[in-house]
Formats: structure tokens, C-alpha cells, sequence
């Protein structure tokens, strides 16, 4: 019996998926010019015939996970209540995120500053620019009912604090005092101490970070 119009399309969602998720965990062990299409599609289980239907170049694969980042990015504005809940739910959202996925954030991170995929990003940005303006005036809305002086500073610091502790997560990993920081920006931002932790553990003095070889 030939399969319905729904379940074709599922399996076409979840071979992208497949593909996608392969691209990863290539392009995190051998970076973006060390990374084949072979290989991601070895990786990946399907046929290269396929992954090459979906994505015939690795540009296009980067530009699916960029565009996908840029998707994650933007849905911080989705969070209720009034300006210091909201506040709060975003500062624990990006960095639940964050902790939950770290291997990704550091392939993303690579993909946005690396000059050969830089322009990919610029390109992807471009195309969301509704929907990440929508981001930036929900901020400075947001900054602006907390009485800031300028929301569009506010804004973009915000966004800078928060993409530079990612940055120091990826580089440093287990190490790095994510309950302390978080509590930190709480303070700084004049918010509530949060009642519980997003890792389910305590949070104690933190110790001096130092890189090390483990890889992601």
C-alpha cells in the first residue's frame, strides 16, 4: 500500500533532521573545511543521493543550521509575565539552552565568526531581519518598562553579556560557574534571587578557568 502525503513528508522531515544533526557533529570534530559531504552522510545513515536532493552543497548546510540559530535566537521574546519575569525568563532560557546543548553552541559560534561562513550568516541574518528587529523592540520595550535611560543600549548589551557567556561556556565547559554567573546577572539587573538553579546543583565560590583538550 503506497504511503499518504503525511507520512512522505515525515520522512522527509526527519531525514533532513538526520542530515542536519550529522552535519554537527562533523563540522564540531573537523571544523567547516575539514567536514565532506561523504562523511556527513555516512554519518548521517542515509544515501548521499538523498543528502545531496536536500542539500547539494555544504554552504546550504550551514546556512539551514545558521538559519535555525537565528529561529532559536529570536523566540526569547516568547516569554510572559511583566518586565523583570520576562527579564528573568530570558536570562534563564538562553543559558538553560546553552548548558543543555553546549557541543551546538560551540559549532554555531565557530560557523558565525569563521571568515569563510561569516557571509553565510550575514546572508541568513539578512532574510530573518523581521523577525530579529522583532527581537531587538521587544527588549527595548521591555528596558524601556524598566525605566532605562537608553533600551536600545540595554538591549544590545544584554544580548553581548549573554552571547559572551556562551562564548566562555564553550571554551571552558564543566568548569565554567554558570549558577554564579546567573545569579550575578540576576543582581546586576536588580531582579529577584531565583528560588531555584537550572542545574539542580548549588552553586559554591567559583575556581579559575583553564583550557583543556577534552573536545567536544
Amino acid at each position: 500500500m503506497p504511503r499518504s502525503s503525511s507520512a512522505n513528508e515525515e520522512m522527509r522531515t526527519q531525514a533532513r533532521q538526520k542530515i542536519l544533526a550529522a552535519a554537527l557533529q562533523v563540522f564540531a570534530e573537523k571544523g567547516y573545511h575539514g567536514a565532506t559531504i561523504t562523511e556527513i552522510t555516512q554519518r548521517a545513515g542515509v544515501s548521499r543521493g538523498l543528502a545531496s536532493y536536500y542539500f547539494p552543497n555544504k554552504h546550504l548546510l550551514v546556512e539551514e543550521l545558521l538559519d535555525a540559530y537565528l529561529d532559536g535566537v529570536a523566540a526569547i521574546i516568547d516569554v510572559p509575565g511583566g518586565p523583570d519575569e520576562r527579564l528573568g525568563g530570558i536570562i534563564d532560557g538562553v543559558l538553560g539552552g546553552m548548558m543543555s546543548n553546549l557541543p551546538v553552541q560551540g559549532v554555531i559560534l565557530s560557523l558565525v565568526v569563521q571568515p569563510s561562513t561569516h557571509p553565510i550568516f550575514a546572508e541568513v541574518e539578512a532574510r530573518k531581519d523581521e523577525r530579529l528587529s522583532l527581537l531587538e523592540d521587544s527588549l527595548r520595550e521591555l528596558f524601556e518598562q524598566r525605566g532605562a535611560e537608553d533600551p536600545a543600549v540595554e538591549e544590545i548589551m544584554l544580548r553581548s553579556v549573554l552571547e559572551g557567556v556562551i562564548y566562555k561556556a564553550v571554551v571552558y565547559g564543566p568548569q565554567y560557574p554558570v549558577e554564579q554567573v546567573r545569579r550575578r546577572l540576576y543582581r546586576m539587573y536588580e531582579l529577584a534571587e531565583p528560588k531555584t538553579t537550572l542545574s539542580g546543583a548549588e552553586p559554591g565560590l567559583a575556581g579559575r578557568l583553564r583550557a583543556t583538550d577534552r573536545g567536544f
